[in-house]
């Protein structure tokens, strides 16, 4: 090898590893870039490429009466979703699917158009729908099931309980106001794909049974009480031709609201089909002016301070008072000369109750409507909650001050009325309204227990007595004569105030209020109820339209009284107990009582036992097939369907989670 050629092949060698050595560097810094600059970016789009994740809400918790009795349940259901990276014939699974979900065509064909692997098509459908998928086995499509919350007895306490949506999420009423409470840990499934597209399960990132401090409520409702409340306030409306009521039931010695419903109701099975305005829990979202069931509160005031006796006489103007550029009757033309403050509450005289509230003046009696809990919320845990309207005294005229006596001008919530004559019955004394006792976790364990709270003394004892026996007068022989109950002591006043017009600026003269709030037994007062009716057409008075629902509750609430006044105590070392309670919760008969129906039609079973079933199914001859346990979540034919000799009814149950 010459020399020459001895430098050319070093120099090719060194040129060889030259370029070698600048390879390695461009190649490592390439990989740098890759797995440490932008490692993470990418990581996140091979993740959107490769994987998938698809997040399973969480069981939501039960809801239970004060007696173990379950008002909210979950049951499992299937949803249907698509992927449609791996379906083949789109049109065909289009049109499958439409006809057995009941879903537009071109809806469907929009999902499986869109790009990915997983589009929704239909949430949480019946078990017959979902089965008749299952059969197809269509490529690319799939069933998932997802918690879906469930009221087996429908419309009772509708307003209060709320409902929860699709994501397990609690939108309205109990449901929202603990939602952080009810439901549980959210279930993540994660999955990637192999070579061949087909899908490889990976992980389950759902957080541990650890942190699962979901609880169950149990409330203080009593569903015994809440359904006599309910039917008594729907044939009311029905009676009086009102739009709407509330009826509420508390216990004053502890502020236990023992059952409170709006009408009409709502099935917050099917929430969705409802108006917002339907859905609305008026007893605590809504005001309006008291009316004469606002004069024992300005009574009692007068009392505390000393400045009258059952035994003053009140000039009552001969159902006529001038107050600055306004003349003030007396209801239906009442024409009294001088009444005593017992017979002003008794006759119900908006004269007699103005001439006690001047002995008070603006001041004091702005004082003691504050010291009842008028203008404020109650603290109520439910959502929503109004404060009223109540303006300073120092904004009030003549008119208003004189108005605002026997309840016009001041507007106030259910739950605040209900609360105030709570505190007259339970010797002066308000306690806070409240519709949850505990919360249990999965164990049966206590975790929180919401005790009765004394928010302050309104009135002393000795006032409390005096107005209670005035209040008794009246229902024995004044106003609230529809409101007596045999062989028991009632206490109560009538109410009936005229509706704010806002198209026409005034107080409507046909547009009216008619109320009834009243307590029992008068010497230990163990329930306050009141019934407010809102617009009837018919029995417009309190006395004549609300006093006698005020009654048939009573009254059936009486025959009942050994079993639902009766409390359960649930302490926190009591877990079996607590259990026990539970346990028997989902054995329990479901309340169901029968409409008036055409029985020649296949009924809506939605929401009942087994048994309730059976001996429905047996009366009408129907051809029932049962499967599963628990209560009725889906059957097939649909309601209202023609019984037929051959055709079954095909019923399926579902305990819940």
């Amino acid at each position: 090898m010459t020399a020459k050629s001895g430098k050319w092949l070093r120099f090719r060698v060194v040129s060889i590893l030259v370029l070698f050595f600048v390879l390695y560097v461009a190649l490592a810094s390439r990989a740098f870039q890759l797995q440490v600059i932008s490692g993470e970016t990418l990581g996140k789009l091979a993740d959107r490429q490769h994987k998938k994740s698809l997040t399973l809400y969480p069981e939501r918790r039960f809801i239970f009466d004060r007696n173990g009795q379950k008002l909210a349940a979950t049951i499992m259901a299937d949803s249907v979703y698509v992927d449609p990276s791996s379906v083949e014939d789109r049109r065909n699974v289009s049109s499958k699917l439409s006809s057995i979900l009941g879903v537009k065509r071109q809806k469907i064909a929009g999902e499986l158009s869109n790009q990915g692997s997983f589009r929704w098509v239909a949430r949480q459908i019946s078990p017959v729908r979902a089965e008749r998928i299952r059969t197809l086995k269509l490529k690319g499509v799939h069933l998932v099931q997802e918690p879906r919350r469930f009221y087996p007895h429908r419309e009772m306490a509708c307003h209060l309980l709320g409902f929860a949506g699709l994501d397990s999420a609690g939108l309205d009423g109990l449901e929202s106001k603990y939602d952080e409470y009810l439901k549980g840990v959210p279930k993540k499934v994660v999955w990637g794909r192999d070579a061949r597209g087909h899908k490889i399960y990976l992980s389950d990132d759902s957080g541990s049974a650890v942190d699962d401090k979901s609880c169950s409520l149990f409330l203080t409702i009593d569903s015994k009480i809440q359904y006599i409340v309910e039917s008594q306030l729907r044939e009311a409306i029905e009676r009086t031709g009102a739009k709407g009521g509330t009826v509420i039931v508390m216990d004053p010695r502890t502020g236990e609201v023992l059952a409170m419903a709006n009408g009409p109701l709502f099935n917050p099975n099917a929430f969705s089909i409802y108006p917002a305005n339907a859905r609305r829990n008026r007893a605590v979202t809504d005001c309006f002016d008291p009316g004469s069931v606002f004069k024992p509160f300005v009574a009692a005031a007068a009392f505390e301070e000393g400045l009258v006796t059952e035994t003053d006489m009140f000039d009552c103007e001969n159902g006529s008072y001038t107050v600055g550029n306004r003349v003030i009757h007396d209801a239906q033309n009442e024409k009294f000369q001088e009444l005593s403050l017992p017979d002003i509450i008794k006759h119900s005289s908006n004269i007699g109750s103005i001439k006690i509230a001047e002995r008070l003046g603006k001041e004091k009696l702005y004082h003691y409507i504050t010291m009842f809990g008028f203008g404020s919320k109650t603290g109520v845990d439910l959502p929503g909650e109004s404060i009223g309207i109540l303006r300073d005294s120092k904004d009030w005229s003549d008119v208003d001050f004189a108005t605002i006596a026997f309840g016009q001008g001041v507007s106030v919530t259910a739950i605040q009325l209900v609360t105030a004559m709570s505190a007259i019955a339970n010797d002066g004394v308000m306690m806070k309204p409240h519709v949850v006792r505990c919360m249990v976790d999965k164990n049966g364990s206590v975790v929180k227990e919401f005790d009765p709270v004394a928010v302050r003394r309104v009135i002393s004892p000795e006032t409390s007595r005096r107005i209670t026996h005035i209040l008794t007068d009246v229902v024995e022989g004044g106003t609230g004569g529809n409101a007596r109950i045999v062989n028991l002591s009632v206490a109560g006043k009538t109410g009936t105030s005229q509706k704010f017009d806002f198209d026409l600026g005034c107080y409507s003269a046909k547009k009216v209020e008619a109320s009834f709030i009243g307590f029992f037994p008068a010497e230990d007062p163990q329930m306050v109820i009141l019934v407010m009716l809102d617009e009837p057409e018919i029995h417009r008075w309190g006395g004549a339209a609300a006093a006698p629902v005020f009654k048939n509750v009573s009254e059936q609430i009486l025959r009942c009284s050994n079993k639902s006044m009766e409390l359960k105590e649930l302490a926190a070392d009591e877990n079996s107990e607590t259990a026990r309670i539970i346990q028997a919760s989902i054995a329990t008969k479901t309340i169901y009582h029968d409409k008036e129906v055409d029985e020649s039609v296949i009924p809506d079973f939605e929401g009942m036992s087994i048994r309730e079933v059976l001996r429905i199914s047996q009366s009408r001859g129907i051809d029932v097939k049962i499967a599963g346990s628990g209560w009725v979540v889906s059957q097939n034919p649909a309601p209202g369907v023609r019984i037929e000799e051959n055709l079954p009814c095909y019923v399926l149950f579902n305990r819940g989670a």
